[in-house]
């Protein structure tokens, strides 16, 4: 076979491109083809047509006790979107997250593929930052997918009208919708985090399970520590303490600071812990 030099010494097969190698199409259609995938694509999808059967049983409450974005969530389509979006932040939608990014270097060790993968050869800073991508991609997916869900179902099921707030006040239909997008927008960043460290995870061991699990019960964790009130200032520096912040966007006046801050210390986390995932990954021994 014939071989081409290469600048720092080692010798590299004619043609090889090492930029041409694992193309994201390959990555996401082999991520999208996973049961696990479709399992999470169905749950999140069926999750607002139950939350609509439970309504249809129980009732809704009367217009006085209407005090929370849950109990108005019969006032229309915008109104059940913004319920659905509610009921995931905080758990529903950190495991679609912990798992996308958990399983996706983590599952190949346990396959016994990794070590082809790298074999093939796909240089690991090249192997992680695809499949990393595909994970994020995947993440948002999912966390669009539930209020988008519950858009198209609330409306079917109570009508297009304004997105009536707790406090009273309504927001028209025309602006509310773009606000909507702004606090899914805000959940997928505020996700980050988890999503960073359930890929370091995933780089740092063979078992899927534990890294997902690790991601998910340090977001539990963090959440119940946020709720402890001793600890005051100090729980700004946890992202669970920021993660109901896209109830700002949706504001008759909206408000940016808290976002801002959940936003800032999300990506600053996620930054580091990426970072950490890349430079262990480059210095370990693959044998799975």
């Amino acid at each position: 076979m014939s071989a081409t030099g290469v600048a720092d010494g080692r010798v590299a097969a004619e043609g090889y491109r090492p930029g041409r190698t694992l193309p994201l199409r390959v990555e996401a259609l082999r991520q999208l083809r996973r049961r696990r995938t479709m399992v999470v694509g169905g749950v999140l999808f069926a999750m607002p047509f139950v939350v609509l059967g439970a309504i249809w049983i129980g009732g809704s409450p009367g217009r006085e006790n209407r005090t929370s974005f849950i109990e108005l969530a019969t006032s229309s389509g915008l109104n059940f979107a913004t319920t659905m979006l509610f009921m995931g932040t905080g758990f529903l939608l950190v495991i679609p997250v912990a798992l996308f990014c958990g399983d996706t270097v983590a599952s190949e060790a346990s396959w016994s593929s990794l070590r082809y993968l790298l074999a093939a050869p796909v240089p690991r800073a090249r192997l992680l930052a695809r499949k990393l991508t595909v994970a994020l991609a995947f993440s948002a997916a999912a966390v669009v997918l539930l209020p988008l869900v519950g858009l198209a179902v609330g409306t079917a099921a109570y009508g297009w009208g304004d997105l009536k707030l707790p406090t009273g006040v309504s927001l028209p239909a025309g602006e509310a919708l773009p606000r909507l997008a702004v606090a899914v927008a805000f959940v997928f960043l505020s996700e980050l985090v988890v999503g960073a460290l359930a890929f370091w995870l995933s780089t740092a061991t063979d078992a899927p399970l534990g890294a997902v699990g690790g991601a998910v019960f340090a977001s539990i964790v963090t959440g119940v520590l946020d709720a402890v009130t001793a600890l005051g200032s100090l729980r700004e520096w946890l992202p669970a303490h920021w993660q109901y912040s896209w109830a700002d966007a949706l504001q008759p006046q909206v408000e940016w600071g808290g976002m801002l801050q959940g936003v800032s210390l999300s990506v600053s986390y996620a930054i580091v812990l990426v970072a950490l995932a890349f430079r262990g990954f480059a210095r370990k021994d693959v044998v799975s």
